[in-house]
């Protein structure tokens, strides 16, 4: 009896390697070599060990190493199929068939999330973790098999079962109009800066876009008419916002400093009624005077630094014919009396 039951633990290890290696084979369309690699690939860093020597045993460095070969692969498959097209066509068609969401939808329709092993607070089922694994597994088929096998299972497995990449190259997705969306939903301020215009190797303009959410620097993007550098840059700023929860955070602070600054009061309010009367000039006020002498010495008219009106004499006048004659009788009658 207990002779089966070791029997048992034995091929225990060896069942589970082969249900590995036949659920590899149904997604890779190859069986592993090195199974080691594979393991490792769908090792989250939430489950992840360490080796003899100490160090973590995940799947980040062969995400690392699969992400740059994804894009040496997939942009050598787009560079042959759409032959004369512009640089700017192949980068966002290349974007959009190595774009997390992508490689997300492609890992869970090829059931790799069922392979993954995490922790219990790591959900199989997040697109980010399932996009990081599936670069993984090309990282893993990179070093198990070489750069042409990762070509074949891009062509044979991806390309020609999976993705439509006609329909994927042509399907415009407007970044832009959703990121204003999302500004407008949460009642952010946003703005595009465009902050150059150059003349690219082909002698066509390139311009420079950026975006500002909340004064805060967004990311840039760049293109061959201003249109394309907004969507760019709207795009990259969405992605920085969907990876970067720490971005949001400053973004919805910054908006909290503003939104409360517009409620302070930013200045008392005015007194109307002070405020009305700043145009009047008010008089000294000075007491009426007993003679015309005394108001002149107590309120001298100043005309300028050197001469007042005091110091101006009346001039005698002449005297008429009427009162010379009056003045003659007047004395007559006075020496007369004498």
């Amino acid at each position: 009896m207990w002779v089966n039951d070791i029997i048992d633990r034995i091929k225990l290890p060896f069942r589970k390697e082969k249900e590995l290696f036949s659920a590899l084979y149904t997604i890779l369309g190859f069986y592993p070599r090195n199974i080691s690699l594979y393991k490792q690939a769908l090792l989250h860093k939430s489950a992840g060990s360490r080796n003899e020597k100490g160090k973590p045993l995940n799947n980040e460095r062969l995400e690392f190493l699969g992400d740059a070969i994804l894009d040496a692969v997939v942009g050598d498959i787009v560079f042959r199929h759409f032959e004369g097209k512009r640089e700017g066509f192949l980068t966002n068609t290349r974007s959009k068939l190595v774009s997390r969401t992508t490689l997300g939808k492609l890992s869970q329709e090829m059931g790799i999330p069922q392979l993954i092993k995490s922790s219990g607070h790591s959900s199989s089922h997040n697109s980010y973790i399932n996009g990081n694994a599936f670069e993984a597994l090309v990282g893993a088929i990179y070093l198990d098999r070489g750069y042409e096998a990762c070509m074949r299972f891009m062509e044979k497995r991806i390309l020609s079962q999976l993705i439509n990449i006609d329909k994927v190259a042509y399907k415009e997705v407007n970044f832009k109009s959703k990121l204003l969306e999302w500004s407008q939903k949460n009642r952010v301020k946003m703005e595009f800066r465009d902050l150059s215009q150059s003349v690219g190797d082909n002698n066509s303009p390139v311009f420079t876009t950026q975006v500002f959410i909340e004064g805060l620097e967004g990311c840039k993007g760049t293109g061959y008419s201003k249109k394309e550098s907004h969507q760019q840059a709207s795009k990259e700023t969405l992605q920085r916002l969907r990876r970067e929860p720490q971005f949001i955070d400053a973004v919805f602070a910054a908006k909290g400093n503003r939104t409360k600054m517009e409620e302070e009061p930013v200045m008392c309010v005015p007194d109307l009624e002070k405020d009305g009367q700043d145009f009047i000039i008010e008089q000294e006020k000075k007491e009426k005077p007993a003679t015309e002498n005394a108001a002149r010495k107590k309120a001298p008219v100043t005309v300028d630094d050197d001469m007042t009106l005091d110091d101006i004499t009346a001039v005698p006048r002449e005297k008429t014919r009427e009162e010379i004659i009056a003045e003659a009788e007047a004395a007559a009658f006075a020496e007369m009396e004498k």
